[in-house]
């Protein structure tokens, strides 16, 4: 018989924390604290493979499940001396998700089921307290009301309302016991309104329902949103956690809240967290009362610390903090509630944190001695890197203060004000920047959060939802700013007299909390301290080698700063789109004989010169690898009728003749066209001017620097092995003048990028006259799918939806296709020349998982855009480590 059921607590500790496949990570992080002796209520976990079994079995359960729930329920009832459904000494429990990785807030919970009209008077009974029990029933109501009836969430919210207005009281906390029951009476009411029929008072009932909500939730709009972001496959599925209640609602000694062992949004190492006296967890997260710090010397005058309020039970967190952080190795992530001045502990799990804060933990945790600098180099998500590589605001920049809030998520944003997540992710398709502006955000809003640069609520604190999930995303986040109010109707934002509209520019500081009207001026962040630590690490582990693409001195230097080693490639038809030379490159392109495109490319001839010298420079003597021109001609051209008639002005020529030659040069597919190395060889006279200037700003750097550039020249888009004979005698030839000329030999290697897949099944022949191969896998993903990146964004997210491709292949390589050339590329070319350099172009060069394909095949380097290069290096090095390379004793 299969297993679907295990216990925790109580000395019924069925599970592990190394079981989180099986038991989710909430349920076996639960069995594993109640192991080492933490004060958890007893409680059971349903697994995984039931929420599997559950969806390939048209929703049904196993047929043991029933059985095996009914006997864990009853251990919980012998530990806690209390009965499920008994109206004298009720069991209340809570009912959970639990995936194998946390998705905060993406699934439902329900609290405090097991009430009814019966049970609810038993409750009162025995805690001597009716508020407390009539408190609790409107909470399991209105959250069995909202995820499993399917009841909006508002229509409650608007009942408790009236009830305040009619007491003439603003706080939840003042109403009394027979307010709680006027609000009972019309949640029951409006429940059996809207769904036809009574609110079920059958616990049994309740129970299975909510196990159903919460393993229906693993599929609902805002989970697979989640997942998709995250790549978390679906066929994971979620656990569900069944635990026994304890109150942190039922007085003044009782309290619930949610803390970090380290601070989440900068790493520093003290303890972080806030709690609500009188309250029960969804009060923390939702943003509903604005909870308390946990430490006295985070409070403000007008705070009551938890260290204050309740020294006792703080102390025994404290210890607890210790001991969670010694156990599992890394910053713990705590829910705990107090019950009559008794602590328990109700969740921990590795906590999400900022990029900035990944970094600190994980350099700190070596120097401790808690981990070693393998695992440090492990536990930094080289995509996180990103937060850390980007402006923040200019200390000296004016700006204009709107308000101020908490500072939920370091960085700073700026974008024009939306109200909604729908438009949010509407404005930024369309690549526009935009702050999401929400009086709280909900889990229902995850789109919008992805697609804002940066996110303001006016409600909840440094845990609620806002916060937790805008720092797992990195983006900037000020939550819980009270001075500022936000208005749905009229679509604007005001504080202190001052008012923003929808669409107009706000600027966010995600390490103050400030509000700014306008856009303010940023500035490059500095890369050192930690960053620099561990970068250090990285690069003492991995074997690729990390280069960058870049065509301009700004983009080499900010390269050379993030630690490229050289320039893996250098697209130099970005050179041409310069404004001083635009002209020049349009009269070459159009004008009909060799002499008048020689006479054109010796005025470019200097422009690229120079433009090479700077680069080489700025390398100082690595490699840099220049690609050829290498898109079809017509892309040069003017558009308008007025631009033509320039042109032919410019040239001495006529508007239709002009016209004539760029209808010659349009082509129905110019992606699969007149291109790359075929243009070398219809006009051989481009590639030799490239090639020239290539030559000559070696030269001219050698004699100024006294260090000898290393140009690797790149051929585009060769199919055949006669097409790289052709381009590289034509490269060899302009070198030898070069040389000749000047007096000076530099070493330089001629190789070509493989983006076609004729290119890879044929490469031990095209090896022969090459020194090296770099992988174009941009192209040669859509040379190999058939299909036009530019457009594929109209249907590729459905493929990866549908689970027809794991993921976009522009975005992560296409291992079982294009990985495949690849491989075939590399063993074909080094089976002629062993030594044959091998590097990929790319985007994918700058994705860790496409970079651990590139270490497992291979490859000698990866390139990517210079913000990039950072992760790439920590990239590779987690890949050398997981392939079974790097300096293990590091």
């Amino acid at each position: 018989m299969n297993k679907w059921v295990y216990s925790f607590g109580a000395g019924h500790n069925e599970g592990k924390a190394e079981m989180r496949n099986l038991l989710g990570g909430k349920g076996a992080n639960l069995a594993e604290m109640a192991s080492i002796g933490l004060p958890v209520p007893p409680g059971f976990t349903i697994t995984t493979e039931v929420c599997t079994a559950y969806y390939d079995n048209g929703k049904k359960y196993p047929q043991e499940l029933k059985d095996q729930v009914a006997a864990a329920l009853g251990l919980v009832e012998q530990a806690v001396g209390m009965r499920f459904g008994d109206e004298k000494k009720p069991l209340l429990v809570s009912v959970r998700s639990g995936a194998r990785v946390s998705m905060p807030g993406m699934m439902d919970t329900v609290l405090n089921l097991g009430l009814n009209d019966a049970t609810v008077a038993g409750l009162a009974a025995a805690s001597g307290d009716p508020r407390f029990a009539w408190d609790s029933y409107r909470r399991f109501i209105q959250m069995f009301g909202s995820v499993v009836l399917g009841v909006d969430h508002h229509r409650f919210e608007e009942i408790i309302e009236h009830v305040k207005l009619d007491r003439d009281v603003h706080e939840d906390t003042d109403l009394k016991a027979e307010d709680w029951q006027t609000v009972v009476t019309g949640y029951k009411d409006m429940v059996a309104q809207v769904i036809g029929k009574p609110f079920p008072q059958d616990p049994e009932e309740q129970l299975w329902a909510a196990i159903g909500a919460v393993f229906g939730s693993w599929m609902n709009a805002r989970a697979n949103t989640y997942r998709r972001l995250h790549d978390i496959p679906a066929s994971w599925g979620t656990a569900v956690n069944v635990q026994a209640m304890v109150f942190g609602n039922m007085g003044q000694d009782c309290a619930t809240g949610v803390c970090f062992t380290r601070d989440p949004s900068t790493g520093e190492n003290i303890f972080y967290g806030e709690y609500l006296i009188n309250a029960q967890g969804e009060d923390v997260v939702a943003g509903i009362r604005t909870p308390q710090p946990m430490a006295q010397l985070k409070a403000k005058p007008h705070e009551r610390s938890m260290e204050v309020a309740m020294p006792k039970a703080y102390q025994e967190l404290v210890a607890v903090r210790a001991r969670l952080e010694q156990h599992y190795a890394d910053m713990q992530d705590i829910e705990f509630t107090v019950q009559q001045n008794k602590l328990y502990m109700l969740q921990t799990r590795n906590g999400k944190r900022t990029a900035a804060a990944s970094l600190k933990i994980a350099v700190d945790m070596a120097r401790e001695g808690l981990i070693d600098q393998t695992e440090a180099i492990k536990r930094v998500n080289p995509s996180a890197l990103d937060q850390l590589l980007h402006p923040t605001l200019d200390p000296k920049a004016p700006r204009k203060l709107l308000g101020k809030g908490l500072p939920a998520s370091p960085g700073a944003a700026c974008g024009a004000v939306v109200f909604s997540s729908d438009e949010a992710e509407a404005r930024a398709a369309k690549g526009e920047s935009v702050i999401l502006v929400r009086i709280e955000t909900s889990p229902e809003d995850i789109h919008g959060m992805h697609a804002a640069s940066g996110i303001l609520t006016t409600r909840g604190g440094m845990t609620s939802h806002a916060a937790v999930v805008a720092r797992g995303m990195g983006r900037p986040c000020v939550a819980g700013a009270g001075g500022v109010t936000v208005d749905y109707a009229a679509q604007a934002l005001m504080s202190g007299g001052q008012v923003v509209q929808g669409g107009e520019i706000i600027t966010l500081d995600g390490a103050t909390g400030e509000i700014f009207i306008g856009s303010v001026a940023m500035v490059e962040p500095q890369l050192s301290g930690d960053f620099a630590t561990l970068m250090e690490w990285a690069d003492g582990v991995r074997r690729l080698k990390v280069r960058a693409n870049a065509e301009t001195p700004l983009d080499a230097d900010t390269a050379r700063k993030f630690g490229a080693e050289g320039i893996g490639l250098c697209r130099t038809e970005h050179m041409f789109f310069d404004p001083a030379r635009i002209g020049v490159v349009r009269q070459m392109i159009m004008t009909d004989s060799e002499g008048g495109r020689r006479e054109a490319l010796a005025r470019l001839l200097p422009f690229q010169r120079a433009d090479f010298i700077e680069l080489f420079r700025i390398m100082a003597g690595l490699p840099v690898t220049i690609r050829l021109l290498d898109p079809p001609l017509h892309e040069f051209l003017p558009h308008s009728e007025e631009e033509i008639g320039e042109l032919a002005t410019a040239m001495g020529s006529d508007l239709v003749t002009m016209q004539r030659r760029a209808a010659d040069l349009a082509e129905a597919n110019p992606m699969l066209g007149h291109r790359g190395c075929r243009l070398g060889i219809s006009y051989p006279e481009i590639y030799e001017m490239q090639a020239r200037a290539i030559f000559e700003a070696a030269v001219a750097t050698a004699k100024e620097t006294g260090a000898a550039p290393v140009p690797e020249i790149m051929i585009p888009l060769v199919a055949t092995k006669k097409e790289l004979e052709i381009t590289r005698a034509q490269v060899d030839k302009v070198a030898k003048e070069v040389f000749a000329e000047s007096g000076v030999t530099i070493e330089y290697y001629v190789g070509t990028m493989i983006e076609l897949p004729r290119a890879a099944l044929t490469a031990d022949k095209i090896a022969e006259v090459a020194d090296f191969f770099s992988f174009g896998t941009n192209d040669l993903t859509q040379t190999t799918f058939g299909l036009s990146r530019d457009d594929a964004g109209k249907f590729l997210p459905v493929y990866v939806e549908k689970g027809i491709l794991p993921k976009d292949p522009f975005v992560s390589i296409d291992i079982e296709g294009v990985g495949a050339l690849v491989k075939i590329a590399k063993e074909k070319g080094r089976s002629v020349k062993s030594d044959l350099k091998l590097g990929i172009c790319g985007e994918h060069g700058g994705d860790p998982a496409s970079i651990a394909f590139c270490e497992e095949a291979g490859l000698d380097y990866v390139s990517c855009s210079p913000y990039r290069v950072p992760v790439a290096r920590l990239a590779a090095a987690q890949a050398a480590l997981s392939s079974g390379g790097g300096d293990r004793t590091a």
